[in-house]
């Protein structure tokens, strides 16, 4: 047998979950909180590499770790335990029934099939399928003390842009339910309220936003005649209007944006035919593109955020698969013939597609993803070790295509998809600030 990585309590959380109990449930047999529970299950996929629960207990089921939930255990002194209840033991049925499910997809990769809105190999994944037919893998559970539920979106929506100027944080168009929306709603995290401002004059989704001196920009997108656009739209945050500027050079959407010195800066997205590697910067002055060096990666739904003079364009989706990929820009290397402006970095410790990517000094943070795996965690990067370290999500299964800002020291998540269009918005406590009295 296998040496076995877990440990012992480990694996009795692992076995009570081949035998399909509740995180609930076990918490309650195991005399520990659901949280605690939480915290193990996402160890135990860590150490196991793996992304589900139904995977982990296949896996230790096969290795001999635990025992095939409804085969009995040798004989040993037991401590009685409540009585199962029906639903408890339907949960059995149905977890039996999908870990055989599980090892034929396992034996069998080509039938394995993606999660709501995924696409096949080459093809784009711009619109989510509608909620009826959309399959439930996700789940919303309740958040650790650095998360915590905010005021809800009036309309909820996923595939939208986010930006903050002035402490507010403006999010633009989307999907919802299936439709591309034009709408425009401004959160003021400090009051917990909404506001509705005047809506973007084409709606588009699968965009991101940049804010520079007062003013919104928002390249291309996915317009609901089912075309990509070229269209730059700007945002006046002082007067509530809308402006246009130079078109992108090439019509895109599913990009990864970010803004750093002034500038606006583009990368990857799909093209209306491809995947592309194509980076733009947007210089609001000259009112003007210009081509980047490109991506070492082919890559849509990325996340880009600027840290410390730096970009970092973390994840995607290159038409078949979620990707782990992390890459470096510099802009001040850019147009230097002896230096290559691009570096990989670490990869994250899971695919994400769909990613929201913000930062907070020293860290990057990336949350969500679930496009064809089963996001169990969010990670954050530090730089200065080149290392992720994984941090906890109030939403499992999948959270994608969300709107993700900081605003001080906290991170705001905003919207996305998890099965259907979110309107929740959730605060994390990136950092903490303690104040130390004065002494005389």
């Amino acid at each position: 047998m296998t040496s076995c990585p877990l440990s012992e309590r480990e694996k009795e959380i692992l076995q009570l979950v081949a035998e399909g109990f509740s995180n609930k449930e076990i918490a309650e047999r195991l005399y520990i909180s659901p949280n605690t529970v939480k915290v193990h299950l996402r160890n135990i996929f860590e150490k196991l590499e793996v992304q589900s629960r139904t995977e982990a207990a296949m896996l230790a089921v096969r290795r001999g770790w635990i025992e095939p939930a409804g085969m009995e255990a040798p004989a040993a002194p037991v401590t009685p335990q409540p009585a199962v209840s029906p639903v408890s033991a339907w949960r059995k049925v149905v977890l039996l029934m999908g870990m055989a499910l599980v090892a034929l997809l396992v034996a069998l990769p080509e039938l394995r099939p993606p999660l709501s809105g995924a696409s096949g190999a080459g093809k784009p994944a711009l619109r989510d399928l509608p909620p009826e037919r959309a399959p439930s893998v996700s789940g919303i559970v309740s958040g650790s003390a650095r998360w915590r539920v905010r005021t809800s979106m009036p309309v909820p929506r996923s595939r939208l842009a986010i930006a903050v100027w002035d402490g507010l944080i403006y999010v633009i168009g989307g999907e919802a339910s299936g439709v591309v929306s034009g709408e425009v709603d401004v959160y003021d995290p400090e009051a917990n309220e909404w506001q509705r401002r005047t809506p973007k004059p084409v709606p588009v989704s699968n965009v991101g936003a940049a804010a520079v001196e007062g003013r919104i920009y928002i390249p291309g997108g996915f317009t609901s005649d089912g075309e990509v656009t070229d269209l730059l739209e700007i945002y006046d945050v002082q007067s509530d209007s809308w402006s246009r500027g130079a078109p992108l050079p090439t019509p895109l959407c599913g990009y990864a944006i970010a803004s750093y010195g002034g500038k606006i800066y583009v990368f990857g997205g799909w093209d209306g035919k491809d995947y592309t590697a194509r980076a733009f910067v947007y210089d609001p002055q000259a009112d003007a593109w210009d081509e980047l060096t490109p991506m070492p990666t082919v890559r849509g739904f990325a996340g880009a955020t600027a840290l410390d003079g730096r970009i970092y364009v973390v994840g995607g989706y290159d038409g078949s698969a979620e990707l782990r990929t992390v890459e470096e820009y510099d802009p001040e290397a850019e147009g230097n013939l002896s230096a290559n402006p691009w570096r990989e970095r670490a990869p994250l410790r899971m695919g994400r597609a769909g990613v929201g990517v913000v930062a907070v000094s020293p860290w990057v943070y990336a949350i969500g993803g679930g496009w064809q795996t089963y996001l169990a965690f969010n990670e954050y990067y530090d730089p200065q070790a080149d290392l992720w370290t994984p941090f906890e999500s109030p939403v499992l299964g999948e959270w994608r295509n969300a709107g993700v800002a900081a605003v001080g020291n906290s991170i705001y998540v905003i919207g996305g998809w998890s099965g259907r269009p979110l309107g929740l918005v959730e605060e994390y406590q990136a950092r903490f600030v303690i104040m130390l009295p004065m002494v005389r």
